[in-house]
């Protein structure tokens, strides 16, 4: 698109090259700036597109518009069920064990069963290592090929139960397993499993999760699945969410194997990984929000790391912005960068995307109802806050359990319309056991409601 030198008498001359001046874009034969845009230069299968919420948006006076961002990836050869025949993800994969004193009993022998389960499934061309956390940390395999299933479910059914809980020793060796594997073409996830409380080595919750993120900077994608009514749901929770992986609460041992079963066909079919986009503001334009996400006041600009994203699915991203006295025209508000890796190729794959929007003195055009997509995607991220909020009022006892039940309900009935099928279940579980006066059971399901909604991911 041309720069506009002249555009308009309101306007600062523009310099090319200038990511923070707004610019003006000129009118091309069939081109509307306002309709979605779909990025190219993305690997086959993986497609970028951007909405805005309106046509046009009033000119020289308070507005605000939001852009939904989404990013889809073809369904491809997608696994039906548990099977891996047929073309799928090789995985680099380390299984995190908690074996402490409170795993003694049904809980690890079902947990040995998930992991024996997962080996089964693996081939030769996936890389596992496993790791065990107790008071003491330990390698139980170091990262090698899945050639020989035996020995290694053998090794795994002779685990033991120990002591205390070092959650954040356990990940950093989990971290180091899967890091010394330099192959870009696998997905790499940590998967943990834990059942309690840090009680040994670093125990702060900002610390742990702080841990999370740096296992996420460096390109690991971490999972975590709570058992049982003792964890901290809200530490796994943000631990997941900052290392761009899911959260689990597993209230029977018994569904331990397929939550793993069910984590491990999404990990068999991931298409891209470590995906991030980058947002600049331009003249004239402030951020309001962008949901899932924390933003420090008055930036300009910002870094967003997503989820990985598996084949036939979508991940959806809202970027709110506000127009405090913009001039008449069609104007670039916002640029960035779309980055992620590949995993068919290994290569890291980047786009850059536009943000454009029509000032308008026109009421007629810029009252019109906001486009339904971008509107629904944006009351999904408004639902996630009101799923936290009512986390926060049971958990301090600000809300009744009628009260939150209200509220899930209107929760619940969202999600529905907007297909999120899962999301909904989860909500419907968490309503029974509030029924049932298991107040925690409830927090720790709505939790992973809260994280995958703050993910933005919908299966098409």
């Amino acid at each position: 698109m041309d720069q506009t030198q002249a555009f308009d008498p309101n306007k600062t001359v523009m310099a090319s090259g200038d990511p923070m001046r707004t610019q003006a874009m000129t009118a091309m034969p069939g081109f509307d700036p306002n309709k979605t845009s779909a990025m190219t230069g993305l690997a086959p299968g993986v497609t970028v597109s951007i909405t805005p919420s309106r046509k046009a948006t009033m000119a020289n006076g308070p507005a605000s518009e939001q852009f939904l961002i989404e990013v889809y990836a073809g369904a491809g050869d997608v696994l039906p069920g548990a099977g891996i025949a047929g073309p799928r993800t090789p995985l680099n994969l380390c299984l995190v064990l908690d074996r402490s004193g409170s795993m003694e009993g049904m809980p690890m022998e079902y947990a040995k069963q998930a992991c024996s389960y997962v080996v089964d499934m693996l081939g030769p061309n996936d890389v596992l290592s496993i790791v065990t956390f107790e008071e003491v940390v330990e390698v139980l395999m170091p990262p090698q090929r899945v050639t020989q299933k035996q020995p290694i479910k053998d090794g795994i059914m002779r685990l033991a139960v120990g002591n205390t809980t070092n959650l954040y020793d356990g990940l950093q060796l989990a971290m180091n397993q899967v890091a010394s594997v330099n192959d870009g073409a696998r997905a790499t996830r940590i998967v943990v499993l834990t059942d309690g409380e840090p009680t040994a080595g670093i125990k702060d919750f900002t610390a742990l999760v702080q841990h999370a993120g740096e296992a996420k900077n460096r390109g690991i994608t971490c999972t975590f699945l709570g058992f049982g009514p003792e964890y901290n749901e809200e530490l796994l929770a943000s631990m997941a969410k900052r290392a761009g992986g899911n959260y689990y609460y597993i209230p029977d041992p018994r569904l331990i194997p397929e939550v793993f079963r069910g984590e491990l066909e999404k990990l068999l079919n991931v298409a891209a990984q470590n995906l991030k986009m980058e947002i600049k503001i331009a003249r004239w334009v402030n951020f309001r929000s962008v949901p899932g996400h924390n933003l420090p006041p008055s930036s300009r600009e910002v870094s967003i790391n997503l989820t990985d994203l598996e084949r036939g699915a979508m991940l959806q991203q809202v970027v709110d912005l506000e127009f405090t006295n913009h001039p008449l025209g069609a104007y670039r508000v916002a640029s960035g960068t779309f980055s992620y890796d590949d995993t068919m190729s290994g290569q890291n794959k980047r786009v850059e995307m536009d943000f454009v929007m029509e000032f308008s003195a026109d009421a007629a055009q810029y009252s019109m109802p906001a486009d339904p997509k971008v509107a629904q995607a944006y009351q999904m991220a408004a639902a996630s806050k009101a799923v936290e909020r009512t986390i926060m009022g049971l958990k301090t006892g600000q809300i009744t359990s009628m009260a939150a039940m209200d509220e899930l309900q209107k929760t619940q009935m969202l999600l529905m319309q907007d297909g999120r099928v899962s999301e909904a279940q989860e909500v419907t579980m968490a309503m029974r056991a509030l029924q049932s006066g298991d107040l925690g059971g409830a927090e720790k399901t709505l939790m992973g409601t809260m994280v995958q909604l703050d993910q933005g991911k919908k299966s098409i």
